[in-house]
């Protein structure tokens, strides 16, 4: 119960969660050793990244003592939910409501961030017992939308995910939001050469937009 509550403080203290969608096994513990050196301590790697499974036991294992925050992403269904808690994860994060996904992660002490877009949806996730709302996609809606849904539920604790960048982030933080999902602007950044220094320079950076907001 009480790493559960660490793991909650993690993500709200730092403000971001990152996203890691890569080709491969390697690209995806590359960047995401980048950027736990950055200053990221929450993470997800998405299903999508081939032996997405194998990369999260292999983090989870590596900082199992450092208090980082290793999840698994794109979760749509209890099995897979069940699968990678065994591999180590301890947040579950997906793109949708899923009532099995948050009874496991509940079971077994796991954070979950559950996908919603419109009021009724985000309500419906907090009635499910989530513990974080992920606004996605949210692109297309701005920092005026959360806005707007804050005042008639300004105890969602909301995390947007899709088109946030250390120059906008402080719009997002300041409409409300506790969080933001970071993806390609820190996970792609070493892709045109390989450098993985600039997933480590892109983490700092991004983290230091939300502290100054903050």
């Amino acid at each position: 119960m009480w790493r559960k509550l660490e793991n909650l403080n993690k993500i709200v203290q730092t403000g971001i969660v990152l996203i890691i969608r890569s080709e491969s096994e390697q690209e995806a513990l590359k960047v995401a050793e980048a950027a736990i050196e950055g200053g990221i301590q929450a993470l997800e790697i998405t299903m999508s990244v081939p032996n997405a499974l194998d990369v999260i036991q292999i983090l989870a294992k590596k900082y199992a003592d450092s208090g980082i925050l290793i999840g698994a992403g794109t979760i749509l269904d209890g099995e897979t939910a069940r699968a990678a808690i065994l591999a180590g994860a301890e947040l579950l994060v997906s793109p949708h409501l899923n009532h099995e996904i948050i009874k496991v992660a509940n079971r077994y002490q796991a954070i979950t961030i559950s996908g919603a877009f419109t009021p009724k949806e985000i309500v419906e996730t907090l009635e499910a017992g989530a513990d974080f709302v992920k606004l996605f996609p949210a692109e297309g809606l701005g920092p005026q939308y959360v806005k707007s849904i804050q005042s008639p539920l300004p105890q969602a604790p909301i995390i947007p995910t899709g088109g946030v960048t250390p120059q906008n982030v402080s719009e997002w933080i300041n409409a409300g939001c506790v969080g933001v999902g970071v993806g390609s602007y820190i996970s792609k950044a070493a892709q045109k050469d390989g450098d993985f220094d600039k997933v480590t320079v892109a983490a700092k950076e991004f983290l230091q937009a939300v502290a100054i907001v903050r």
